[in-house]
C-alpha cells in the first residue's frame, strides 16, 4: 500500500516553505549566525518544521511500504534504506537528521549554531532526496 499522492504533495510543498525560510534566514557569513537572533530562531524553527515533516512522512512509509514498524526516528530512516526505498549513506544522513531534531527539541538553549549552520546549509539536499526518493517508492508500489 502506498502514501497518499496528495497528502505525499501536500507535505513537500510544507517541507520546501520551510526550507525556503531557511534560505532567507540563514545568513551569509557563518559566524553571524548567533544565539538568541531573529534569524537564528529562525533557521532553527524552520529546520525543525521540515526535518519533523520528513520523520513524519518517513515513518509513515516504513508501515506503506512494507519497511516494518519503527521504534524510533532513526530506525525508519535506517528501515526505508535496508528495504531499497533509499540509499543507505541517505538513509544514514536522514538518521542523524532525526538525531539533530531531537536536539533542538530538547536542548535548544545548548544548541552547537555551527552544527546549526551546517545542517542548514547540507540538510536541505537530502530532505528533497527523501521527497523524491519516497515519491518514486509510491510510484513503484502504485504500479504493483
Amino acid at each position: 500500500m502506498s502514501l497518499d499522492r496528495q497528502v505525499l504533495a501536500e507535505r513537500a510543498i510544507a517541507v520546501e516553505r520551510h526550507l525556503e525560510r531557511v534560505r532567507l534566514h540563514l545568513p551569509e557569513a557563518p559566524e553571524r549566525l548567533a544565539a538568541g537572533m531573529l534569524e537564528s530562531d529562525a533557521v532553527i524553527l524552520h529546520m525543525w518544521q521540515a526535518t519533523q515533516i520528513v520523520i513524519d512522512l518517513a515513518m509513515a512509509a516504513c508501515v506503506r511500504l512494507g519497511a516494518g514498524t519503527p521504534s524510533s526516528y532513526g530506525e525508519a530512516f535506517r528501515g526505508l534504506g535496508d528495504a531499497g526505498h533509499l540509499r543507505p549513506e541517505l538513509a544514514d544522513r536522514l538518521a542523524k537528521a532525526a538525531g539533530f531534531r531531537k536536539l533542538i527539541v530538547h536542548n535548544y538553549e545548548d544548541l552547537d549554531l555551527a552544527r546549526v549552520e551546517y545542517a542548514a546549509r547540507k540538510g536541505p539536499a537530502d530532505l528533497r532526496a527523501f521527497l523524491a526518493a519516497i515519491r518514486d517508492a509510491s510510484r513503484r508500489e502504485d504500479r504493483g
